[in-house]
């Protein structure tokens, strides 16, 4: 587990489930919205840190859409960075591919959720 591998209580962890917002709804605080209540989900469970995982894609990836703004800035905005050295894989089906391939995520970690 990648969390134990970095020396971390993964018990201590609230982890974010994959989610998809389409880009024709972003630019309204719905993911602020969404974001906050994560949050307050979280810290009413007791937890002060919350992770993620994006996956990770070049920038000339053929899937990539054309006019596509990473949501970096969204995320380090609300507190998040990448977690120095944690990734992990995982196996599904792109698009266009007839069997899974080995995708690789970045863990994005954000403490102090107490504090709003």
């Amino acid at each position: 587990m990648p969390f134990e591998r970095a020396g971390l209580d993964p018990a201590g962890i609230y982890y974010f489930a994959e989610s998809v917002l389409d880009s024709g709804w972003r630019g309204r605080g719905i993911g602020h919205a969404f974001f906050d209540a994560r949050e307050a989900h979280a810290r009413a469970l007791g937890f002060d840190t919350a992770a993620f995982c994006a996956v990770i894609r070049p920038t000339n990836h053929p899937l990539r859409p054309a006019g596509y703004t990473p949501l970096d800035p969204f995320w380090r905005k609300r507190g998040y960075a990448p977690a120095n050295g944690l990734t992990v894989g995982f196996d599904w089906p792109d698009l266009g591919e007839a069997a899974a391939s080995r995708k690789q995520l970045q863990v994005w970690m954000r403490s102090g959720l107490s504090v709003g």
